[in-house]
């Protein structure tokens, strides 16, 4: 891999980390190439600190060190990309990004769905709600639900009629999220069950 170390005339290129696995950006650094190499030998990230004019290796002093996974670079070879598996905090503040944000598992609008589920299930009124007046039926009719949004998925599955097969398999998704809920799970402890598995 090619990298532009002299572009800037300071031997340094910016190295923005990033989570392997949540793809949440943890913190920016900058390397020069024998930091670029120790991170190679080590598979520990180490950066030039501008601060300290030297070699640092993330994690020396707290014990946070972020493994490396992968580097990449960008078009105009000037700029890393480096997705790492960080062991603790990444910020020196003590929280997981420099950011101050949570580093945790995002699936987007179904993470957010979740959470008007959550939300809805302890706040709602049940004759407002309709997720509140399904949990107040209890699991058995949760269960039965997807149940039967299963069954008109694959119905709809078997014929042509593309948007009706989408909308039923949405509602089964939606159920299922209910359903998960229900039980105390969440959809991150699938997508772990579905990791192991692989």
């Amino acid at each position: 891999m090619k990298i532009d170390f002299n572009k800037n005339n300071d031997g340094l290129v910016p190295a923005v980390i990033q989570d392997a696995t949540t793809k949440n950006v943890l913190m920016l650094g900058y390397m020069n190439e024998e930091a670029y190499q120790k991170t190679l030998e080590t598979q520990k990230v180490t950066f030039f600190s501008r601060s300290k004019q030297r070699l640092w290796t993330k994690g020396e002093t707290s014990g946070n060190y972020l493994e490396l996974v992968s580097i990449k670079n960008d078009c105009d070879k000037d700029t890393l990309l480096i997705h790492v598996n960080p062991h603790g905090p990444t910020c020196h503040t003590g929280t997981d990004t420099c950011w101050h944000e949570e580093n945790t598992q995002s699936f987007g609008f179904l993470t957010k769905l979740e959470d008007i589920i959550t939300s809805r299930i302890e706040n709602a009124d049940t004759d407002k709600s309709y997720i509140a007046s399904l949990f107040a039926k209890g699991i058995n009719k949760l269960a039965q639900k997807v149940g039967e949004e299963a069954v008109e998925v694959v119905i709809e599955a078997k014929d042509n009629n593309d948007e009706l097969f989408l909308n039923e398999s949405a509602d089964l998704l939606f159920h299922y999220l209910m359903l998960l809920q229900a039980k105390g799970y969440k959809l991150i402890d699938i997508v772990d069950v579905l990791e192991n598995r692989h």
